[in-house]
């Protein structure tokens, strides 16, 4: 390719990994080669508040009176920002009505906006509970009887931490906890049809048979949130809902602390658990098997599901628990237990992908960055393996993407050999993670633990671009 590459393949990334499943497989031709990594310029972006999660961009839109591409965050205090990637410029910015009463305070969203199909509305979280609506072209918030949508009665409880997702009608959102778990809170499913901003249906992971959103103080249990960076995950075909649960007690009837969870695409009905058999000393150890999110292989009805207890455990959807029979108080049934990366906690998601046929996971934590690769026996074994940490890497472009959120690194990858390509500069994070877009690489920098109300965004990108 030549150096200046002023022109670029274009289009939307408009949910956190990419799409509903959340496979972080993004668009198969972005511009950005091995060859011209090297004449990539850094754009640094200042902005109202930081962003400890991943950007969304649409293509070709109309914001400001003209057609661009636009970038939409949001930063730990519910401020929404549109900005034009090309120049960095502001476009717009809604801010909460009541952010006065949280900022700079241990109370935070660290949720990833979603676009509607539609490409006219972005749906953004707020530390206090709400879901907004907000038209692309203005950030003006739709308000109506609904809108905007709450989804917890305890904001100061019931933190909104994990990525919005689109499913059919519905915006599928879920609670979980704040650093400390201090209770009462219990996560939750919330589905809110997108037309009216009505609350459709609610599933609790604690007091389960209650289906609608609960004051936390009436339920007896607490904790079990659902807090993984991917939220829920969307099965492709079948549109149903999974989830993963953190520490919290569990009986297989009405609580399901530290579990996987398959739900009706309409959330309504819990169809299949599991739950490992150490679930109690997960729960007590602080082992949260949600911190992370099940990740689909491709082709397979197969799932990898992570947590902070250093383990990886291969599952068989059409058989969560080893049997084909509905949820229970059964535990087990993992078909292959394996290490993580440097056998550490994984508060990431996975990048899930087909690489020569073969179904390939790519998994970063804080002790590094490997790839495993699902074998004819139906197993997983390690392809490769590397010592640089990572948050949720994504795959674009035929390049692998991991920020090095401890050192402050961007760091590019073969996908087939792991060998390092670049190592771009970058300020340090936390859960923020990188899209690959249109000659773009376009990534937040900051750690919500901080409090912090600025931040910054960087935006490395060919030349024009």
């Amino acid at each position: 390719m030549p150096a200046a590459v002023t022109h670029a393949p274009d289009g939307d990334w408009s949910t956190f990994d990419y799409d509903p499943q959340r496979t972080g497989v993004g668009p198969a031709a972005t511009g950005i080669y091995a060859e011209n990594l090297r004449v990539l310029q850094r754009r640094v972006v200042r902005l109202s508040g930081t962003v400890d999660s991943s950007a969304i961009q649409l293509h070709a839109v109309v914001v400001g009176g003209r057609r661009r591409d636009v970038i939409v965050v949001t930063t730990t205090y519910g401020r929404t920002i549109a900005l034009d990637p090309g120049t960095g410029q502001v476009l717009w910015e809604f801010t909460p009505s009541d952010i006065g009463s949280y900022r700079g305070s241990a109370q935070v969203t660290t949720a990833n906006p979603v676009v509607d199909p539609d490409r006219r509305y972005v749906y953004a979280a707020s530390p206090d509970g709400l879901i907004h609506k907000l038209a692309l072209a203005t950030g003006t918030q739709v308000s109506t009887a609904h809108w905007p949508a709450r989804i917890t009665l305890l904001p100061a409880r019931e933190k909104i931490a994990a990525a919005l997702n689109i499913s059919g009608r519905y915006i599928v959102a879920v609670t979980g906890g704040y650093y400390g778990d201090a209770p009462p809170y219990q996560g939750h499913v919330v589905l809110i049809d997108r037309a009216s901003g009505a609350v459709a249906h609610v599933w609790n992971s604690l007091c389960s048979n209650r289906r609608y959103i609960q004051q936390p103080t009436s339920c007896s249990a607490s904790d079990s949130a659902i807090w993984a960076r991917a939220g829920a995950v969307i099965e492709p075909g079948t549109g149903r809902i999974l989830v993963a649960t953190g520490n919290g007690p569990f009986n297989g009837r009405t609580d399901w602390g530290d579990s996987v969870l398959e739900l009706t695409p309409h959330a309504s009905t819990l169809l299949h658990n599991w739950t490992p058999t150490d679930q109690a000393q997960l729960t007590s150890n602080d082992e949260d098997l949600g911190s992370t999110a099940p990740a689909l292989l491709p082709g397979t009805h197969l799932a990898i599901q992570g947590g902070k207890a250093g383990v990886l455990d291969l599952l068989d959807l059409d058989r969560l628990d080893g049997t084909a029979g509905g949820p229970g108080p059964r535990t087990g049934g993992q078909l292959q237990q394996l290490p993580s990366p440097g056998s550490d906690q994984v508060f990431t998601t996975p990048v899930v992908t087909t690489i020569g046929g073969r179904p390939y996971a790519f998994i970063a934590d804080s002790s590094g960055t490997f790839a495993y690769v699902l074998g004819a026996n139906s197993r997983l074994s390690i392809a490769w393996r590397h010592g640089t940490p990572g948050t949720s890497p994504v795959l674009a472009g035929s390049l692998l993407y991991v920020y090095d959120q401890r050192d402050g690194a961007l760091v590019v990858r073969s996908p087939v050999s792991g060998q390092e390509l670049i190592s771009l500069p970058a300020g340090t994070g936390h859960w923020n993670s990188p899209i690959v877009v249109g000659g773009r690489i376009i990534l937040p920098e900051g750690n919500y633990l901080d409090h912090a109300t600025t931040g910054v965004l960087d935006v490395w990108h060919l030349p024009g671009r």
